[in-house]
This record gives C-alpha cells, sequence and structure tokens, in this order.
C-alpha cells in the first residue's frame, strides 16, 4: 500500500526522522488556518500518490495566509495524471542549501534489501539514473544486519557525500531505515533529503509503500487505508479475501494459482486481436478453493464490473478435483441468480476433469458454455464479449 506524502512524514516523526511541521487541510479555508498556525513562508502540497506535482501545478509556496488560501483553491480539485486532489498538507517554508536522494527498498531479484543515495537529489531518479548512473550508488543491505551508522556513513561515502556531511546525514539514513523496518515497508523515500542554510538535515518529500501482507503486525496499517480513493470492486474482493486486480478489458478471468491466471491474460489477450481488440478484464485467482461461495464471490466481484462482456473460467484441478470446482460454479451460479447475467465460458483440466464436465452439461446452465482447451476457450470468451460490445 502506498502512503500520501503527509502520512510518510507522519510516520517519519515517530521514528526521530527531522521533519517540517505539516498540517492537512481539505479546503481553502482550512489552508489558510494551517498557514496562520504555522506562520511565515509556507508550502502548499497536493496529496496525491503519483509523482510530477510540482510540474501538474500541485506544489505552490505562499508568503502570507492569502496566499496560502489562494493556492488551496488552486490545487484542490487539481487532476495530476488522472488523481483529484481531495486534500493538501499546509508544511513550513525551509531555506534549501542543498538536495540529495535517498531509498531503502526490498530487492526482489536478490531477495535482500537494497539501498539507494545521491549527492545529487531532487530530480527524478529514473532520470539520474540513465542521465548521470556514476551519481547514483547502489548498496545491498544484509537484511539480518540492517543499517547502522558504520554502514550508513559506508552508504554516504559511496553516493559521493563530501567528508563533512557523512557525519551529518548518516544519523538520518539510520533513521530511515528503522521505518523500513519497523513498518514492514517495501520502499522508503526521501527525494529530496535537504541540507538547510542553517545546516540542518531535513526530510522534504518522503514516499512509503508498506507490506500489506504484514498488516497483521500493525494494526494501526488499516487506518492508513484510503477507502473513499480505493476501486470499490477491488475492496469488495478484499473483504472475500480475493486476489483481485482490476485492468480494463471486456473479459472477466477466474483461474486457480496465479501462473495460470497470468497465462490465461495472456492467451485473451491475444485471442482478443482477432475479436474486436477485447482484452482481460482483470486478475482473479482463488487459489485452491473453488468452492460454491468462493466461485460466488469471485463472480460477484467480476459481474459488478459494467466493463466485463463475458467470463473465462480457467481451471486445473488438482488438490481441488475438477468436480468440485463444478459444483461450486454451479452453486454459484443459483446463489447469484439474476445478479449472473453475462456469459461464462468454462475450461476445466486436471483431477476428475470428465465428471466435472459432466456436472455442468447435467446443469445445463443457458449463459455456460463448455470449452476443451485453454486457447478455445479464450477464442469463445473473446467472440462473446466482442459481440456484447
Amino acid at each position: 500500500m502506498d502512503l500520501y506524502e503527509y502520512q510518510a512524514r507522519d510516520l517519519f516523526e515517530q521514528y526521530g526522522v527531522p521533519v517540517l511541521p505539516g498540517i492537512i487541510a481539505d479546503t481553502p479555508e482550512e489552508v489558510r488556518a494551517a498557514a496562520e498556525k504555522l506562520g511565515g513562508v509556507v508550502v502548499v502540497k497536493a496529496q496525491v500518490k503519483v509523482g510530477g506535482r510540482g510540474k501538474a501545478g500541485g506544489v505552490k509556496v505562499a508568503k502570507t495566509p492569502d496566499e496560502a488560501e489562494a493556492a488551496g483553491r488552486a490545487i484542490l480539485g487539481l487532476d495530476i495524471k488522472g488523481h483529484t486532489v481531495h486534500r493538501v498538507m499546509v508544511a513550513g517554508g525551509a531555506r534549501i542549501k542543498q538536495e540529495f536522494y535517498f531509498s531503502v527498498l526490498l530487492d526482489r531479484s536478490n531477495r535482500s534489501y537494497l539501498s539507494l543515495a545521491s549527492y545529487e537529489g531532487g530530480v527524478e531518479i529514473e532520470v539520474l539514473a540513465v542521465e548521470k548512473p556514476e551519481a547514483l550508488a547502489y548498496v545491498a543491505i544484509d537484511p539480518t544486519a540492517g543499517i547502522d551508522l558504520a554502514k550508513a556513513k559506508e552508504i554516504a561515502v559511496q553516493a559521493k557525500f563530501p567528508a563533512e556531511l557523512v557525519d551529518k546525514v548518516a544519523p538520518v539514513f539510520v533513521q530511515l531505515y528503522s521505518v523500513f523496518a519497523g513498518e514492514d515497508a517495501t520502499l522508503v523515500e526521501v527525494n529530496p533529503l535537504v541540507l538547510t542554510e542553517e545546516g540542518d538535515i531535513i526530510a522534504l518529500d518522503g514516499k512509503v509503500t508498506i507490506d500489506e501482507n504484514a498488516g497483521f503486525r500493525h494494526p494501526g496499517h488499516a487506518a492508513l487505508e484510503d477507502k473513499a480513493a480505493a476501486d470499490p470492486l477491488e475492496a469488495k474482493a478484499k473483504q472475500n479475501d480475493l486476489n483481485y486486480v482490476k485492468l480494463d478489458g471486456e473479459v472477466g478471468i477466474i483461474g486457480n494459482g496465479a501462473g495460470l491466471v497470468m497465462s490465461t491474460l495472456d492467451v485473451v489477450a491475444y485471442a482478443g486481436e482477432e475479436h474486436g481488440g477485447v482484452k482481460p478484464a482483470n486478475f482473479l485467482d482463488i487459489g485452491g478453493g473453488a468452492s460454491a461461495a468462493v466461485m460466488a464471490a469471485g463472480l460477484d466481484v467480476i459481474l459488478g464490473d459494467p466493463q466485463v462482456k463475458s467470463v473465462f473460467v480457467n481451471v486445473f484441478g488438482g488438490i481441488t478435483a475438477c468436480d468440485a470446482v463444478a459444483h461450486g460454479i454451479v452453486g454459484a451460479l443459483a446463489t447469484l441468480g439474476d445478479a449472473a447475467n453475462k456469459p461464462l465460458v468454462v475450461r476445466l483440466d486436471g483431477n476428475n476433469v470428465e465428471e466435472g464436465r459432466r456436472i455442468l452439461n447435467e446443469a445445463n446452465h443457458p449463459l455456460v458454455t463448455l470449452a476443451a482447451t485453454m486457447d478455445e476457450g479464450a477464442a469463445k470468451a473473446a467472440e462473446l464479449a466482442n459481440a456484447a460490445k
């Protein structure tokens, strides 16, 4: 789960990372009140989970409460890369002398952690990595050791910080790693980390991604979720413990096992090229359980997507045999009743496949079409979706 900047700032403060004061505001009047409370120069910053806010007009400096209110009025409601601004953070101003970059992230390819740091910050790190790769240090972090002061100094030296700054930034690196480890994050990034004219190191803008799989260890993380901004279908799937991701196509997908579902997405996309360009509408992995309740929950989510015109159920029977899957589909359709109103193409294979097909044939549901192979099922689902467009 990606956090908003103000949420990252609050976490940083809890762990002792030096940050500027910040106040959340949802209206121009609240922006003005926040500016009056903070006093002096403030920065009004759009709270959206996307980069490029400054270039889009989502970050404005205000020297007076009047200017702050005007900035809030201009930013609230602004569309930034498809994200509407509903909230801003009014932050204290800083006299910036220099900008740096620091992050620590989960390195999945090496099953470890990785720290990225640069003496040259304030720009998009992707741009720096391409245009000036020598300015960006990549330092592997042993998860069992983490980042202590010695490791932090090593990172700073590799990132080409001058000797007089190494001792200043190293303790902040340690504190930022504490956020990463303490909150079960997969990313903690500060861009920029700044040196002020007064000689202070401050985390000026933070980005944090936390691992939702570790939520059982962090009851407080539930409060960080922006339920109002969540996709309603993904929220419903989450309530039913379904592994669902909404896409932009017309063919709903249900499968068991992430690998099979990913393959199904590819096959449907390929078949769609022959049928009006239809595409997969979602990723939905029901795992090993294909009971009527699980299948009904999955179909309920997919059929609730108005973009979906057909559904392809692609299941390989293993521990859960195909006859159990077939009973699950029949039971799900009975449970959903009139809510099940779009054609289903079902491909079963594996353990007890003949019995599974017999059950579906005997049920003779008007919405269900059986397919012998994955390619055949994908083509039929794409054809039905195209016909219903």
